[in-house]
């Protein structure tokens, strides 16, 4: 927290934010060890679920509702999966934000070929 109470700017570095939060859940956890695990990588789902219906009401494909969302609702419902996905990464182990990084060097270099200086 910085002097004036409010948060770190998480989007300089967003790990210490996602140690933060992960802290934070193991602090306030229902369920520990391996089904603690399983139920913060389910979360996902739920989270993306969140996606879908964000799409389906800025969309206005439910005629019974008609339009309940905004294309902002959309982005910030990809946010949470985003960082519920960080999260899980991390409970996977303290070395996240190295694993993160190598895998999309792995993944840029397939889709875009060796990066030249």
């Amino acid at each position: 927290m910085s002097d004036q109470g409010m948060a770190p700017d998480a989007s300089a570095d967003p790990w210490g934010s996602i140690e933060d939060l992960h802290s934070w859940l193991d602090a306030h956890r229902a369920h520990g060890g391996q089904e603690g695990l399983l139920l913060r990588v389910l979360k996902l789902s739920e989270e993306v679920g969140e996606v879908a219906q964000a799409v389906i009401g800025a969309t206005g494909q439910n005629p019974r509702k008609g339009t309940t969302h905004t294309w902002e609702d959309v982005q910030a419902e990809l946010c949470d999966v985003v960082i519920t996905a960080m999260v899980a990464l991390r409970t996977l182990g303290p070395d996240a934000r190295d694993v993160f990084a190598a895998h999309l060097a792995r993944v840029t270099e397939r889709s875009l070929g060796p990066r030249t200086p």
